[in-house]
Order: structure tokens, then C-alpha cells, then sequence
């Protein structure tokens, strides 16, 4: 079965933020996310799903990702909830309120995006 694909607007003004990104909601994608990547290439993304918004499935770490990404939180309502830039090798970081979905991108994409605002993920045509 090929991968799903989605892409992300932004709700309120309708603009594409990301036009392909890997959905990973099986346990293993999602505990693969980006370890053993040397990089991302531009416009890369993923998005791990979780069941339910939980503060405890959506936190990351960085162990075996020797790279600098963006992570943005998303709840299930679509709500930016929190972002960050999560550095090389640190073991630990978590959303300040409940998510269901975990952004993985490149750090520029912060500028971007905003706690509040709210996102729409739409399967991506082939």
C-alpha cells in the first residue's frame, strides 16, 4: 500500500504551507519519525498521528537525528497547540498542551506558523 500523502493550508487564509507530507499513523512510522536521516530535502515533511490528544504520545525526542528540525503540535481540532526547534540529541521535548498530530520539518518553517493558528490536512492528489 503506497504512503499517504497530505497536504497542509493554513484554515484561516487557505495558503498551501506544505504541499506533500508523509502521514505516519502506523506504531512503527511514527516510532521511526526522522532517526538515522541525514537531512531533509526541501519541503520535506512528516506528520505523525496519534488516537487522541495526549501531551505523553506526542512528545519526542531527538536521539539518532543529527539534525536540527522544526515540530509543531496540532491538535484535533487542527489547532497549532505549540512549536519548536528541536535540536540535535536531546532527549526530551513536549507539547505545553494536548496534541494528536506531530509536525517534523525544516526549522524555517517556524516563521510560518503560530500557536492559535488553525491547519487543515487534505490527501494529496497524485
Amino acid at each position: 500500500m503506497p504512503a499517504r500523502t497530505v497536504t497542509l493550508k493554513n484554515r484561516k487564509s487557505g495558503e498551501v504551507w506544505l504541499r506533500r507530507v508523509e502521514w505516519r499513523a502506523a506504531y512503527l512510522g511514527r516510532l521511526r519519525g526522522l532517526m538515522f536521516r541525514s537531512g531533509l530535502r526541501a519541503g520535506e515533511a512528516i506528520v505523525l498521528a496519534e488516537a487522541q490528544d495526549s501531551r505523553a504520545t506526542t512528545s519526542i525526542h531527538m536521539f539518532f537525528v543529527p539534525f536540527a528540525i522544526a515540530v509543531v503540535w496540532i491538535d484535533s481540532r487542527g489547532r497549532v497547540v505549540d512549536k519548536v526547534e528541536a535540536k540535535p540529541w536531546r532527549p526530551f521535548y513536549a507539547p505545553r498542551a494536548p496534541a494528536r498530530y506531530v509536525l517534523e520539518t525544516a526549522p524555517e518553517f517556524l516563521s510560518k506558523v503560530s500557536v492559535g493558528d488553525e491547519v487543515d490536512f487534505e490527501d494529496t492528489v497524485a
